[in-house]
């Protein structure tokens, strides 16, 4: 498996927030079944990485499928590890958390 991180900008829209846009990228991927996890600037998605850039190309048309969004800004990092397998969203955040001491 691979991971995305996937942002989506609707540029040109007459409101300030997003949300209603991005709506329809992330019902792509409840669609699909898709193991995914929204963020406050972005989406990150798990799947095999030629899986990942159809997601992407289909999610990026679906925001411009809303009349009001003429201009998409997609920003997409992928991190398709092959020396070890069974690397997943949750196993990266724990690798970092185990490693670093939280002050409060």
């Amino acid at each position: 498996m691979a991971i995305m991180d996937i942002s989506i900008v609707p540029i040109g829209t007459n409101k300030t927030s997003v949300s209603e846009y991005l709506v329809k990228a992330i019902k792509i991927l409840q669609e699909n079944g898709v193991k995914y996890h929204i963020c406050p600037m972005g989406t990150v998605v798990e799947a095999d990485v030629k899986d990942l850039y159809e997601y992407a190309r289909t999610m990026h048309e679906e925001v411009f499928s809303d009349i009001d969004v003429q201009r998409v800004v997609v920003t997409i990092k992928i991190d398709d590890r092959r020396d070890i397998h069974g690397v997943t969203m949750e196993k990266k955040v724990k690798s970092l958390g185990d490693k670093v001491r939280y002050k409060k």
